[in-house]
Order: structure tokens, then sequence, then C-alpha cells
């Protein structure tokens, strides 16, 4: 019996066969990345791999028709997806439910934002979710989104990503002249009404009144056909321009823009993929604005998951309100969200001993939250042990791990919203570098080992 117990690295003792998985799991997964910088994009990419895979709209189905081994999916305003497997048991007997987000933290254009000032053509942006302002300026940026016109076209909007592309950007300060601003705290750096994207420079030749505005709404409305006052009814985000790069000369880790929470979203993806005929119904939820709070009608907080399954009660032909309820109730749950990796530059606020580290596989979180707990779902015993023998009997590399020391701060995920209906619940997600960062860390093992872990709990939970 050994009494002691110490987490691995997840790269000790694999196979070069295995290894070579790792990195073709990691090839998909920027891929991934790379088409996906916004909601929309991912729910796009997550619909039509769904598809593919012999998934269809719960909407071409009809009352009765559904079996053990169905594929069924849902998109909700498409910025979010949920994907289910029909099991050979009633649903009314619970789910077992892997679920992320797939929005992120970025900067969006307010409503009407394009402006010109020192001969510039400037675009005011509104941040969104949780930022370090100061890191935004500096860097090359891209637009992405949609814009829906007067007559109701949707045109979608991506400019700085291809080579030939232009990119936009935020000025700093040049540091010859910041002496005023070194000694400003870093969140006063830069305001958020400071966050203004740089759009051109160049006047129109036949105007005389702001022409510099004037040539910017010019080449949009060549290229796409829009007005000035088509920026009201957009949606439109600034990004990091760029694709997911390889770091370190061994190519075991990877930076890029929305790994929280695309690397656990495109592990919950890849997993159900690989699940067939289960005894329970599988799940994977992808959700929106999980950044800001899991609000509105596309956030976890709304109604949207709640009527995906009572619709697949009702396609089995005998819905009532008590099925439903106690589906949720029966329920098992891998909240998949990322969490703080140990960051030896910055080791003040982390506990070691409770610390998730880099390299060292999924992290379970039994709570999140802030402080006291504040927020959190706290995840009960009997749950964690129940995941950590899944694990543990399916060669699953995992860590446990807490959002940072007590009083430094914390966070939040989906978790207790699914645990309100009754559901057990439990984070599980990959630790990263830089997190909330224009470009944040991952290992390449830990991505792996959290497709592996969620198929193993899909299967077995």
């Amino acid at each position: 019996m050994q009494l002691n117990y110490e987490f691995k690295n997840a790269w000790k003792g694999m196979s070069p066969c295995e290894k070579e998985e790792v990195m073709a799991y990691c090839q998909r997964y920027k891929k991934f990345l790379d088409e996906g910088k916004t909601e929309r994009e991912c729910t796009r990419f997550i619909a039509d791999v769904a598809r593919k895979n012999g998934f269809v709209d719960f909407r071409d189905m009809k009352d009765g028709e559904l079996s053990a081994g169905d594929k069924v999916y849902f998109e909700n305003r498409g910025k979010g997806a949920a994907l289910f497997i029909i099991g050979k048991e009633d649903i009314e007997k619970g789910m077992n439910i892997v679920g992320g987000h797939i929005d992120s933290p970025r900067l969006d254009l307010k409503p009407f934002p394009l402006y010109e000032e020192s001969e510039m053509a400037l675009l005011k942006t509104h941040y969104y979710g949780g930022v370090k302002k100061y890191q935004w300026a500096s860097i090359p940026l891209s637009l992405h989104g949609v814009i829906i016109k007067t007559s109701g076209e949707a045109v979608n909007i991506n400019i700085g990503e291809d080579n030939d592309d232009p990119v936009f950007y935020i000025s700093d300060l040049l540091p010859h002249l910041a002496k005023d601003q070194m000694q400003k705290k870093a969140s006063e750096f830069i305001t958020g009404e400071g966050l203004n994207i740089i759009a051109g420079s160049m006047p129109d030749p036949d105007e005389e009144k702001n022409a510099i505005k004037m040539n910017v709404l010019k080449l949009l409305n060549e290229k796409y056909g829009m007005v000035e006052e088509d920026f009201i009814s957009a949606e439109l985000q600034v990004v990091p321009a760029g694709k997911a790069r390889d770091v370190g000369l061994d190519r075991s880790l990877m930076a890029a823009y929305g790994h929280d929470d695309r690397v656990c979203s495109f592990a919950c993806l890849e997993a159900l993929l690989e699940v067939e005929s289960p005894q329970r119904t599988c799940v994977a939820v992808f959700a929106d604005k999980e950044e800001i709070g899991s609000v509105g009608n596309t956030g976890m907080e709304s109604k949207f998951f709640e009527n995906a399954v009572a619709e697949l009660i009702n396609l089995q032909g005998d819905y009532n309100e008590l099925k439903l309820k106690r589906a949720f109730a029966s329920t098992k749950v891998l909240s998949a969200d990322v969490t703080a990796g140990f960051d030896s530059n910055f080791p003040e606020v982390m506990d070691k001993k409770n610390s998730a580290y880099i390299g060292k596989g999924l992290v379970i979180a039994k709570y999140t939250g802030a402080r006291g707990k504040s927020g959190c779902n706290d995840a009960n015993a009997e749950f964690v042990a129940s995941v950590r023998n899944i694990f543990n009997e399916n060669g699953v590399v995992w860590q446990i791990g807490e959002l940072g020391k007590v009083d430094q701060g914390g966070g939040g995920t989906i978790a207790y919203i699914l645990a309100n209906y009754g559901a057990e619940v439990v984070d599980c997600g990959v630790a990263l570098l830089s997190m909330h960062a224009p470009m944040e860390l991952a290992s390449k093992v830990d991505a792996y080992m959290a497709k592996k872990g969620y198929l193993a709990f899909l299967k077995n939970a």
C-alpha cells in the first residue's frame, strides 16, 4: 500500500505512439482555434462537424422517432450548441454531460464606433470579460463578426487573419514620455475609453469634412455593402490576429488566443464523437456569455439547455415536467473549464501544494469561487471520488488544483448553474499560463488528457 501520493508529469512513460496521438490531436485543436475566434465561428465549426458525423437537427425529427443511438444537435441563435447521443436508458434516469463555453475575453466595437481624430480614423471599443487592458495595445488585431443590414441580410466580417489582410492596432505611449503613466496602477495604464482601434489614416480626395473617416466608410461599403448605420445592428469583435503557434523547442506547448475555454470545448466535441451506443444519454454543451456571468438568452443561465432536454423527452413521445426534473436530478456533469497553472514567475499568488501544474494532466477543481468560496459549486466528496476512479481506471493523467491562494481573488464557471437543477457537477479542465491574456499558454499533453478524461467520463459515469 502506498501511503503518500504525488501527481506525475503526463509525458513521462508515454509511448511514442501516444505522443504522436497527442501531437495529431493538437493539430486538429489548433485548426479549431484558428477558425473559431468568436462564439459564432465556433458554433459554425461545431455544427458542421456534428452534421458530418451523423448528428441531426432536432427540428428535422418527428415525435416518437427518437431512439437509442440517435445523434441530435441544437443550436442557440448561432452562438451556442448542445449535442446529444441518445442512450439505451430513458433520459429520465439522467445524462452524462461535459460542458464548456466558447466565448473568450475580447474587445467589442461600440454600437456607433467610427470617428476621426488627429488625422486618424478610429473605432471605439468596449472590453468584454476580465482583461488587463494594457495587454491589448501594440499588438496586431483582427476584426470578426456579423453585420445585419437594413434589408435583413447578414454579412460576415473577418479582417486581419489572411496574410494579405491589413490588421488593426491600439497605440501605446512611448517610454520616453511615459513618466506619469508609469506611476499609475497597471489597471490605469490604458483606460477602457482609451482602447480605440486605429482603422486608417488616408483621406478621401473627394471629401472636405471627416475625409479619413469617409474613406474608411467607402472601403467598407465597397467590400461589404454596408453604411455607417449598419454598425448599430452588428456584433463586431476585436481579437488578436494570427494563428495558434507551438511553443518550446520540443513543441510541447501552444500559444493562442482563446484557450479559455476552447481547449476544453474542443475536447468535449472530440470526446463525444468517439461515443457509440451509450447506456446513458451523453451530451456536449457549448455555451456563450460565461465570461460575463452566463447571462442572456445564449448564456447557460438561459432556458436553452433545459428546453433542449424537454424537446428530447417530447420526441420520445411521453413528455411531462416530472420527467424533465428527474432527468436533471440524476445527471452527472463535468464543467469543462480552464484553471490557473502554477507560474514560477509569480509564485506568490499560488499555493504550491494545491496548484495545478502545466504538463501534469487534466485538473479536477472541487470548487472555484472567490475568497470564502463565494459563487462556487463545491462538488461533494462522493462525486469527486467517482470521477477520480473513472480517470484512474482509464489511464487518464489528472491532478487537483485551486485557483490561487484563498485571499488573492478567484473566478467562476458554469458548474453552479447545472448544480441548481440537482445534478452532480465538478469543474474539470486544463491549466493555463497567462489566462485571459491576448495569447494564453497551454500544454499539449494536458489538452489531450482533457479529451481522454471527458471520453472516459461520458462512457463510464
